[in-house]
């Protein structure tokens, strides 16, 4: 059976203490280079494995320790300490729907996670028959010495409509710079055409309270119902999505066949899923790719072949100073991180340079110190920790 976190030969036995969340005493101990991880000549990183993981999906860098909250698709998580090298099991979380792209998805630590202890999770939720939603939550988190616990956790947010399908939840969460709202990719559950629909919340971006009500001043509230909550619509399937440092939204979305796109997100806005798209239907049937004068919203970038991204963060460090404010994405299809320059002047972006990795790559954050997390797909993936080559 293999270990669930890789310690003997990486991690001296004086920092495998237990951690607990701000009371680590191991803080300021260096975090180990873990199993070297080989990539292709040239590469700007140096890649260490530091911890096994079954389907690992999302990552949240808690606030004050560094640690790490990793969900595992089939609905169990991960607490990390990276410099005692300690793996704690997570109870508390929410019943999954698993199966094709469904199960447990993003997490993230509260703003003012800090003083209240909360995080938020998406996942894939059981609804009746064979329906499934995307649903998000929120709860307290805590550990002892042997095991984390979210307690109090109770559902915020669902799509409104139930759908039977195992296909683009999106769920990815972001929270806005100010900590005052909650922003959640829904995906189109690959039905297509509700991503027109304004009555119901397929296909969008929402933008809510912290406790899942809807915002106030959202471009569609007058018509209550799910449009109160929806920031923009016509998208697919948003696998990433993040704040640049000027306080921007973006989301990068799985286009069919061709077609990703990376979007700059703004209220009202109407990306044209799916009746315009660069790609075309997984059946040969055309789309009509965007026009000048088509009345939707161009993306900043699109990619044909696809990338076939994961999650995605906008860079802001110094570890990888040349790359400050860009925006890296971890792709699934291309088995690579890409590296994108934004404009939100204009609602540009160039893709700047494309990495190559061994495996899939699922999400992606930054370390307190620069470094780099990196979350491959699957149920052989691993942790990952990158550092630029030379150091």
């Amino acid at each position: 059976m293999k270990s669930k976190f890789l310690t003997s030969a990486l991690f001296p036995a004086s920092l495998m203490v237990a951690s607990c969340g701000a009371s680590t005493n191991v803080e300021t101990a260096p975090i180990a280079a873990g199993e070297p991880v080989e990539l292709e000549d040239g590469s700007p990183f140096i890649a260490g494995a530091l911890l096994d993981l079954d389907e690992g999906w999302g990552i949240a860098v808690e606030p004050g320790t560094g640690n790490l909250l990793i969900t595992q698709k089939a609905g169990s998580a991960k607490y990390f300490d990276p410099r005692a090298g300690v793996a704690k099991d997570v109870s508390g979380l929410p019943e999954v729907a698993y199966g094709g792209q469904g199960g447990l998805g993003d997490v993230e630590f509260a703003p003012d996670y800090e003083t209240s202890g909360t995080v938020y999770l998406s996942w894939a939720k059981p609804d009746e028959g064979a329906s499934t939603r995307a649903a998000a939550g929120m709860g307290t988190f805590s550990c002892d010495e042997e095991a984390c616990a979210i307690s109090d956790f109770q559902q915020i947010w669902q799509q409104s409509v139930p759908i039977e399908s195992f296909g683009h939840f999106s769920h990815r969460i972001a929270f806005s710079p100010d900590g005052t709202h909650l922003f959640i990719s829904s995906g189109d559950r690959m039905q297509q055409t509700p991503a027109q629909d304004l009555s119901n919340n397929l296909g969008t971006v929402v933008r809510l309270n912290l406790d899942g009500t809807p915002a106030d001043g959202n471009p569609f509230a007058e018509k209550g119902g799910a449009s109160a909550e929806i920031w923009s619509y016509g998208q697919r399937n948003m696998l990433g999505l993040d704040f640049d440092a000027g306080g921007q939204l973006w989301a990068l979305e799985h286009g069919p066949r061709g077609g990703d796109e990376l979007n700059m997100v703004e209220p009202g806005n109407n990306y044209g899923w799916p009746t315009r798209s660069y790609g075309e239907n997984y059946n040969g049937d055309p789309i009509e790719d965007h026009s000048a004068d088509d009345g939707f919203v161009k993306p900043a970038i699109y990619w044909n072949p696809v990338i076939a991204p994961g999650g995605m963060v906008f860079y802001s460090a110094d570890m990888f100073a040349d790359w400050d404010g860009q925006l890296l994405v971890a792709n699934l299809g291309s088995q690579s991180i890409v590296r994108i320059a934004t404009d939100a002047s204009d609602g540009s972006a160039t893709e700047e340079a494309r990495y190559a990795f061994p495996r899939r790559l699922r999400d992606i954050a930054v370390a307190d110190d620069g470094a780099l997390w990196v979350v491959e797909d699957g149920g052989e993936g691993r942790l990952l920790r990158l550092i630029p080559a030379g150091e």
